[in-house]
C-alpha cells in the first residue's frame, strides 16, 4: 500500500463509512490494534479480515481520482507483457496491460508516483495509461510473465540443446522420441496448454512454415497469433503430442487423430488431436474440451422470446426429430445438450452416440463414436434402438444410413436429437432429402428446426452511442418487418420476441452499445452466445416439403409465420445492449430477398 497524506487518508476513512464498507465503531477497534501492534492503519484494516485489499485500493484511487482496475483475474497477453521486462515490472511493482487510444496500458500499485511513471514511459519509448491496482492483482499478473511461451522455451532451450534439436531433425525417429522426452519440449507443450486454457481458447493451431513453427489460439470463436517459436522445435514438438495421443510418432504422409487430458489449474480439460502433413510440415489442431464454466440453460445461451417457445413446445412432443444446424463451431453440440438438460428425468430413458462426448451429463447413457472398432454412427444407432430409449441424440448426421435410422427411430415413438451441416435452419430439410430420404418422412418426423451462430458478447460495462446511417439503413432493413409502427404496438410485440426495449420502426438514428474498452477487455467483449433462428413444421411447410421445394421457399414462409431469422435475432440483442451490429454482421448474413 502506498504511502498516503494525512488528508488523504481522512478522506478514504470517510469514503469507506460511506460506501458502508467500515463502520465507525470498526474504526475505533481497528485503529487500537494497529497502535498497540505498531502498523499502520491500513494494514492493519486489511489483517482484521473486515475489508479486501481490493477494496481498499479502489476506494484509495476512487478519492485520489485515478483510474482502478482489478487485476485478480485478469490475463494479459505475452505480447503485451513482453513490452515491459519482468525486472523492472518486479522492481516498480507495475505491469502492462493492453493498449488504448495509441498509449500503453499500465497497473501500478503507487500510481500516483510521477517520477515512476516517467521513468516507465521513457524506457517504453511511449505515453502511458495509468491505472490504480492492488498489489495482489500485480502479482497475478507478474505471475504471467512466467507463462510467456516464448520466453520459456528459449530460456530452457540453451544454445546446446538447439544445435542438438537441429541436427537431430535429419536424424532417425528414435533419436527424436529422446529429444520429445526432454525437459524443454514437455515445458513447452505444458506452457502453451495451460495458456490456451486460462484464456478459454476453444482450439490451438501449430502450423509450420518454411522458417519457424507459428502458434495461434481461437479465443471467443476468433484466432489470435500468441507466438513464434524456431523451426527447429516442430519435429519434437509434434512427436511429443503424437506420444500423448498414442499416434504413430513415424507416419508424416496421413492425416492423424488423437485425443488426451491434461490437468491445468482449472481442472481436467479433453483434448482432441488432428495433425495433417502441409507443405511446410505436420499442422496440429488441438481442441480443448473444457466446460467447467458453461451454463447449459437455455436463457443462458441465448434463447428467448418466440425461439424459446417454440423449442419448449417441440421439447413437450413424445416423438419426432428436433434438429440443429450451422457451421463447425457453433454451438449446435452445447444446445443439444441443453436440450437434454431440460428433459433430464428419472423417468426417462436418455441414450446419447456423440463423437467425441464433450460433456458427461449424469442420468445420461453416453456413448463415444469408435470407427477403429466399428462403433460408427450407424451401428451405435441400431444398438442404441435396442437399449428402450425414450430420447436418443446423435451427434451428427453425416450420411444417408444415419439420417434413414434416425428418421426410423423418430417414426418408432422415440424423440430424436441431433445436427447438420447447414447454413440455415431452413436449409436443414432439403439437406435431408440430399441424403435421400422421402420427403413424406421427413414431413411426418422433424418437427422443430434450429439454425445458430456464435458472437462475441459485451461485457456488463457498457457505452452508448448513436448509430451510423450505414446502421440504421441495415437496421431497418433487416428489421422492418418485426419493428413496431407505432406506440401501441411495443408491448405487444416486445411480448412476443422477448425483448423489452425495442425502439419505433423507421427512425434516423438507434441507440447501439458496446463493451467499455478496458485493460482485460480491450475489445469490450467477454465469452460469447447465440443467435438463433427457430420454427416448427406448420403444414404449409409440410406442403412445401412434400414438394421437394428449395430452402429459400422454406425460409420465407418459415419467416411468414413468425420466426425471427438469426440476423434479426443478432440485431435485437444489439439494440438490447448484448452485442455489437460489427459482430452480429460477421457472422450472420443478410437473409434471401
Amino acid at each position: 500500500m502506498s504511502v498516503l497524506s494525512v488528508s488523504i487518508q481522512k478522506q478514504v476513512e470517510s469514503a469507506l463509512v460511506e460506501q458502508g464498507l467500515l463502520t465507525p465503531e470498526d474504526f475505533h477497534d481497528i485503529r487500537e490494534t494497529a497502535e498497540e501492534k505498531g502498523t499502520p492503519l491500513f494494514t492493519a484494516i486489511i489483517d482484521s479480515g473486515k475489508l479486501t485489499n481490493e477494496q481498499l485500493t479502489k476506494t484509495i484511487a476512487q478519492v485520489t481520482k485515478m483510474p482502478y482496475v482489478n487485476l485478480s483475474s485478469a490475463t494479459i497477453d505475452p505480447k503485451i507483457l513482453s513490452m515491459l521486462s519482468h525486472d523492472i515490472a518486479e522492481r516498480y511493482m507495475a505491469v502492462p496491460l493492453g493498449e488504448m487510444n495509441a498509449r500503453l496500458v499500465v497497473a501500478m500499485l503507487d500510481a500516483d508516483n510521477v517520477q515512476a511513471v516517467d521513468f516507465l514511459s521513457n524506457k517504453i519509448g511511449r505515453p502511458l495509461k495509468v491505472y490504480a491496482a492492488s498489489e495482489e492483482g500485480i502479482r497475478n499478473v507478474l505471475q504471467q510473465y512466467k507463462g510467456d511461451l516464448t520466453k520459456d522455451v528459449t530460456s530452457a532451450l540453451d544454445t546446446q540443446i538447439k544445435e542438438q534439436l537441429a541436427e537431430d531433425e535429419a536424424k532417425s525417429q528414435a533419436k527424436v522420441k529422446i529429444i520429445t522426452n526432454d525437459s524443454p519440449i514437455s515445458k513447452a507443450l505444458s506452457s502453451i496448454l495451460e495458456y490456451a486454457a486460462k484464456n478459454k481458447a476453444s482450439d490451438i493451431h501449430i502450423e509450420p512454415l518454411e522458417t519457424e513453427l507459428k502458434i495461434r489460439a481461437r479465443v471467443d470463436g476468433v484466432l489470435r497469433e500468441i507466438m513464434q517459436l524456431p523451426k527447429s522445435i516442430e519435429a519434437p514438438l509434434v512427436s511429443r503430442i503424437k506420444i500423448l495421443s498414442n499416434l504413430k510418432i513415424d507416419e508424416h504422409r496421413i492425416p492423424q487423430d488423437g485425443q488426451f487430458t491434461i490437468a491445468t489449474s482449472s481442472g481436467a480439460i479433453d483434448l482432441r488431436i488432428a495433425i495433417s502433413p502441409v507443405v511446410w510440415g505436420e499442422q496440429v489442431v488441438i481442441r480443448l474440451l473444457d466446460k467447467s464454466g458453461t451454463s447449459l440453460k437455455l436463457e443462458d445461451m441465448g434463447y428467448i422470446g418466440r425461439s424459446l417457445r417454440t423449442i419448449r413446445k417441440g421439447l413437450e412432443r413424445p416423438n419426432g426429430m428436433i434438429l440443429t444446424s450451422g457451421p463447425t463451431g457453433s454451438g449446435k453440440s452445447t444446445s443439444l445438450y441443453a436440450l437434454l438438460q431440460e428433459i433430464k428425468s428419472d423417468e426417462i430413458n436418455i441414450v446419447t452416440l456423440e463423437d467425441p462426448v464433450e460433456y458427461k451429463m449424469g442420468g445420461v447413457n453416453q456413448i463415444q463414436v469408435n470407427a477403429e472398432v466399428g462403433l460408427t454412427f450407424a451401428s451405435g444407432l441400431r444398438s442404441i434402438l435396442r437399449q428402450d430409449p425414450d430420447v436418443v441424440m446423435v451427434g451428427e448426421i453425416r450420411d444417408k444410413e444415419t439420417a434413414t435410422l434416425a428418421v426410423q427411430a423418430a417414426l418408432t415413438g422415440h424423440l430424436v436429437f441431433s445436427t447438420l451441416h447447414t447454413n440455415s435452419a431452413a436449409g436443414i430439410l432439403p439437406r435431408l432429402l440430399d441424403m435421400g430420404i422421402e420427403p413424406f418422412l421427413i414431413a411426418s418426423t422433424v418437427h422443430t428446426v434450429i439454425g445458430q451462430r456464435l458472437v462475441r458478447r459485451n461485457i456488463d460495462e457498457r457505452e452508448a452511442y448513436k448509430s451510423s446511417q450505414a446502421e440504421v439503413e441495415s437496421i431497418i432493413k433487416t428489421l422492418g418487418p418485426i419493428l413496431p409502427t407505432g406506440q401501441e404496438d411495443i408491448a405487444k410485440i416486445s411480448k412476443d420476441l422477448g425483448y423489452s426495449n425495442l425502439p419505433l420502426g423507421n427512425q434516423n438514428a438507434y441507440t447501439l452499445y458496446k463493451g467499455k474498452q478496458k485493460p482485460e477487455t480491450p475489445d469490450g467483449f467477454k465469452g460469447r452466445m447465440g443467435l438463433y433462428e427457430v420454427f416448427e413444421i406448420s403444414d404449409a411447410i409440410q406442403e412445401l416439403i412434400l414438394k421437394r421445394a428449395a430452402s429459400s421457399e422454406i425460409q420465407k414462409a418459415a419467416q411468414a409465420e413468425g420466426m425471427i431469422t438469426m440476423r434479426q435475432d443478432g440485431y435485437l440483442k444489439a439494440l438490447s445492449g448484448m452485442t455489437t451490429v460489427a459482430e452480429v454482421n460477421r457472422v450472420a448474413a443478410e437473409d434471401a430477398a
